[in-house]
């Protein structure tokens, strides 16, 4: 069995904890802070996590790199190959597919440029009870939308996440932030329109009510919500101005401008 223990970090960071529960073995999800970090491997995953997987460079998923390796007697810190020199402590260069286990879980990775030039996702396969995949997308895919462009271009970032897309429907992800309120808010602005948006966003509400996190969510649902990943919808390319020629990529950047604009 899969199990995913998010930890809250920072103002509004997600760390997490997957284990394969026949084995024992875990792994972390971006070390943000060591000290809540620690105190949630104490408490769900004591003795267990046996490696770090970092998704990109950004100090508020890494921050707490050394500090918890360090605490977890010297486990491995992973990251992409094109990271080497800006994860700390980072002793794995993985590049696109890279596979290895987590104990009887098998685990493959996607370089995903956009947010970063180095992110990168980690995907854990469906297990033999039947689990469906994972996948931890830090700041690339968020649940109903995506990160902004520090470093990689519109065209880039639109490829990075039809790769996600492409994964099978009931993949739950995971991802960096708790932004889905705010990410609901512009897929409604830009996309009145869509039903699911709005049952995405009454079921939100009420989970961040009762102070629920919003992860996962899965790719089947995010191609149904996500502006990002619905560059095609008519709707969102007549409310942004983006003409009906407009390749692919050139009206993800559209969307991403208006995002980055949108109060």
């Amino acid at each position: 069995m899969i199990r995913v223990q998010p930890i809250p970090c920072l103002k509004d960071n997600y760390a997490y904890i997957v284990e394969c529960t026949r084995s024992g073995a875990a792994a972390l999800v971006d070390a943000s802070e060591a000290g809540p970090v620690l105190a949630g491997i104490e408490q769900h995953a004591k003795g267990k996590v046996k490696a770090i997987w970092s998704t990109h460079h950004h100090p508020d998923h890494v921050g707490g790199n050394e500090e918890v390796a360090s605490a977890l007697g010297g486990v491995p810190i992973l990251g992409h190959a094109s990271d080497r020199g800006r994860i700390p402590g980072q002793t794995k260069f993985l590049e696109e597919g890279a596979k290895f286990a987590l104990g009887e879980l098998q685990v493959r990775t996607l370089h995903i440029p956009g947010h970063t030039t180095g992110a990168i996702a980690y995907i854990v396969e469906g297990d033999a009870d039947g689990d469906a995949p994972c996948v931890f997308t830090g700041d690339t895919l968020f649940v109903a939308g995506c990160g902004r462009l520090f470093e990689g271009t519109p065209a880039m970032m639109h490829e990075s996440l039809q790769k996600l897309a492409k994964l099978a429907p009931a993949t739950r992800v995971y991802c960096g932030h708790e932004y889905t309120a705010s990410n609901l808010r512009f897929a409604a602005h830009v996309e009145p329109g869509n039903a699911d948006v709005k049952n995405a966003a009454a079921r939100v509400e009420k989970e961040r009510g009762a102070g629920k996190a919003t992860v996962p969510g899965t790719i089947g649902e995010e191609l149904k919500t996500n502006p990002f990943l619905r560059v095609q919808s008519k709707q969102i390319r007549e409310a942004l101005g983006i003409g009906a020629g407009a390749d692919d990529a050139t009206a993800f950047g559209a969307i991403r401008k208006a995002k980055d604009e949108f109060r």
